[in-house]
């Protein structure tokens, strides 16, 4: 494998986190299917791609150095 990725931009590690409260929820009375446990993966790593973008942009806003 030679290709490289943040963890947060892991679809495996975002399902990993999913399995692991889903049965937790459960537990305390909100149940989560497979279905829905893949769609949320999916969804984090959108939404976290998006922040991350934003981040960037705000970093390169604030900065008090000028990039040359």
């Amino acid at each position: 494998m030679q290709d490289s990725k943040n963890w947060y931009e892991s679809k495996t590690v975002w399902g990993g986190l999913i399995a692991v409260v889903a049965p937790l929820l459960d537990l305390a009375g909100l149940p989560i299917d497979a279905g829905l446990q893949t769609e949320l993966a999916d969804r984090m790593v959108v939404f976290i791609g998006a922040v991350g973008g934003l981040l960037a942009i705000w970093g390169r806003l604030t900065a008090n150095s000028s990039i040359r």
